[in-house]
């Protein structure tokens, strides 16, 4: 059981970190930036929270659950009982809505490599490969990251940014990839 000042000074910390975030690229603010603005010293900050990216895991566990349970108790075709192709849509389309609220979070958790070792990822990727192996698809485990790599926060900023493509224009072509399948 958490400590009541303990509670407080993890509430304080993520909002400071959430407010920094929103102003600027997760990997351009410091620890020390944030233990400032939460009023807590560092060893405070530390003993919690050993990086930036520890951070932002905890700023985005909160809207990663709420689709998680989606995706395993809501309405069709996000949750059961819809075919895998349109589940499959639905999925994009639920998480480019995530990434075009939280880009900048998950780009200050997910970066190279970490992102593989996130709970998150380790759950999309069981979410599609159950929805590959539902449709009858050969070789699910050579595909299932394959699928997944249009949502990297890298590729969907740069699509957004860059690229200039709109959220609507990436979910139509997820979808039509799914179609595909």
């Amino acid at each position: 059981m958490e400590r009541a000042d303990a509670a407080r000074n993890r509430a304080r910390i993520l909002e400071a970190a959430a407010e920094l975030f929103a102003a600027r690229p997760p990997q351009d603010v410091t620890m020390d930036e944030i233990a400032k603005r939460a009023g807590v010293g560092r060893g405070t900050l530390y003993r919690r929270y050993p990086d930036r990216a520890a951070i932002a895991v905890a700023l985005l566990d909160e809207h990663e659950r709420a689709l998680q349970e989606k995706l395993m108790r809501g309405e069709p075709p996000l949750g059961p009982g819809a075919p895998p192709a349109e589940r499959l849509a639905a999925f994009y389309a639920a998480m480019v809505e995530l990434l075009e609220n939280h880009a900048h979070l998950v780009l200050g958790s997910e970066v190279g490599r970490s992102r593989f070792e996130t709970g998150a990822y380790g759950f999309w990727r069981l979410h599609v490969r159950s929805l590959l192996v539902a449709a009858g698809t050969p070789g699910p485990d050579a595909l299932v990251d394959a699928l997944l790599a249009p949502l990297a926060p890298e590729v969907y900023s740069y699509q957004r940014g860059d690229r200039g493509l709109g959220p609507d224009q990436i979910i139509e072509a997820l979808t039509r990839l799914t179609r595909t399948l």
